[in-house]
């Protein structure tokens, strides 16, 4: 079969914020030497949702790949270090665990760690995996240094990301893309030319009169997806089922703490809540859904629950948890809210604005594609999205509270994908690390042992090494985490002495 290329010389942005700023940045970053002509329309009479304070580590491979230093971004954006997510009261009321960007121990043997670990609990060890992971244990006092450029060994290994400002994050793309010849254009979109023939999108119809021709349409135009929806029609993939939080209430507030080195999550009776603390404030939320709670008592849920004054007035939305069936269909790829949402629990909006921006750089490496080119991508973003939502499940389900919105959760079905993965590790201890996952073994790790899942058996190999090796092995890790703790800073003073950053002086250390 003979495949038809298509060549890309003009791509049409649709839609600003931070997927759209992001995808024109990261667009004319790789065709800055060569003929291709990128426009991003928006319109300043149209806001964005722009609630996406939180990042994962990716984030910084982004923008340094553009030119941008940790430095430069954490001054532009107001951001403070992010180590992980606390999870308070998710297992049941008055727990907490850490989720980590990092490691849990030294693998020994070619066998993982936790397996060492779990030999040592089945002896009656109380010890917590929690002391065996430098990221956590930074999280957890409110410590911070820069990650270790040649780690000697498993134990040194952590990452981190931001807490920033997403509206001026954004802005920052948009400079950044300005400068390396995008056009922008501020106007509301009137109309869509399709072409008869093929399907495809051949011009916009600005309401300032202009006609916008491209052969490529970037749709970033949000929960709406004016081009992949409401031109194409693309199928979307409800998965309101398995994760039945729909509406958000968002608004910031002042600070009345030192920012803490962490992304805070705390569930209530019907959804959770998020604290993000940046340096000039704080940004606050409440998941929530509409089937077990309603809008009235989920915002004063959020407003009890939030310490400082307010800024501005809260923000409500509603959404679909769920994935566009084609993210590429015809000459449209939908990037960012137009292709899909998962709610914001583990931070993956960006990130998987990331991925599909990365996606699409490979995709138009020649300036052309084809069908298989379409395909490859749909299947690829398919999976992503389906693996971060199998991990935002296990949250839920392996929940033990006594509310009907969590005990639903606890007896749902479960997605085959996720049961094979519980089962794999409830079994035998195996971390199953899948193709186009964005969590790895160790994120899984941390969210099992966070809710009480511990496998039934561990590596059989270990049975035949003494106990008090394996005993004075775990003993000298957690040693040496403590010693590495020791060159650690206060989050906030290494904010100060790093990044010059401005910190409100009437805050408090948090807890």
């Amino acid at each position: 079969m003979t495949l038809h290329n298509k060549s890309v010389r003009d791509i049409v942005i649709v839609g600003g914020g931070t997927a759209g700023w992001m995808s024109a940045a990261a667009l004319a970053n790789q065709f800055k030497q060569q003929p291709v002509k990128i426009t991003l329309i928006d319109s300043s009479d149209i806001g964005t949702v722009g609630v996406g304070e939180a990042t994962i580590p990716t984030i910084r491979r982004f923008y340094q790949k553009l030119g941008f230093t940790d430095h430069q971004v954490m001054q532009a954006t107001n951001a403070t270090c992010k180590l992980g997510i606390e999870f308070k009261d998710w297992y049941q009321p008055d727990s907490s665990f850490i989720h980590p960007f990092g490691l849990y121990g030294q693998s020994v043997n070619h066998i993982p760690f936790h397996h060492y670990w779990l030999k040592l609990k089945h002896q009656g060890d109380t010890t917590p995996l929690a002391k065996y992971s430098l990221g956590v244990q930074l999280a957890q006092h409110n410590k911070f240094m820069p990650c270790i450029a040649k780690p000697q060994n498993q134990l040194e290994i952590f990452d981190w990301a931001l807490h920033f400002d997403a509206t001026r994050f954004a802005n920052l793309m948009r400079d950044y893309s300005l400068k390396q010849g995008v056009i922008h254009i501020d106007s509301l979109i009137e109309s869509v030319t399709t072409n008869k023939n093929n399907g495809d999108i051949s011009a916009l119809t600005l309401a300032n009169g202009q006609c916008i021709e491209g052969d490529l349409f970037i749709d970033c135009s949000g929960f709406k997806g004016l081009l992949i929806n409401k031109t194409l029609n693309v199928d979307y993939h409800d998965w309101s089922e398995w994760l039945v939080c729909d509406r958000a209430i968002a608004i910031q507030s002042e600070s009345v703490n030192q920012p803490a080195p962490r992304t805070i999550v705390t569930a209530h009776e019907a959804g959770w809540q998020w604290t993000i603390p940046l340096q000039h404030r704080q940004g606050n939320g409440h998941v929530y859904s509409s089937r077990f709670t309603d809008d009235d008592t989920a915002k004063q849920q959020l407003l009890d629950n939030i310490h400082g004054p307010l800024i501005g007035k809260p923000r409500t939305f509603k959404f679909v948890p769920g994935r566009r069936d084609k993210a590429w269909a015809h000459n449209v790829v939908a990037i960012g809210l137009a292709s899909g949402f998962l709610e914001p629990l583990e931070s993956t909006s960006i990130a998987l604005v990331e991925t599909a921006i990365d996606k699409l750089l490979q995709a138009l490496s020649s300036k052309n594609y084809n069908q298989q080119v379409i395909n490859r991508f749909n299947e690829v973003t398919a999976l992503e999205y389906e693996r971060v939502r199998d991990f935002i499940i296990l949250h839920y389900k392996a929940n033990q509270r006594s509310e009907p919105m969590w005990q639903y959760c606890q007896t749902m079905n479960l997605p085959r994908s996720l049961e094979q993965k519980i089962e794999a590790y409830l079994t035998g201890g195996e971390l199953q690390r899948l193709p186009w996952e964005i969590f790895g073994p160790d994120s899984w790790l941390a969210i099992f042992d966070g809710f009480k899942l511990w496998p039934r058996k561990y590596h059989q190999k270990i049975d035949k090494m003494p106990i008090e090796m394996i005993d004075n092995g775990l003993k000298k890790m957690e040693q040496d985490i403590t010693n590495l703790m020791k060159n650690a800073s206060d989050h906030s003073q290494f904010l100060v002495n790093n990044f010059n950053c401005h910190l409100p002086t009437n805050t408090k250390v948090s807890s």
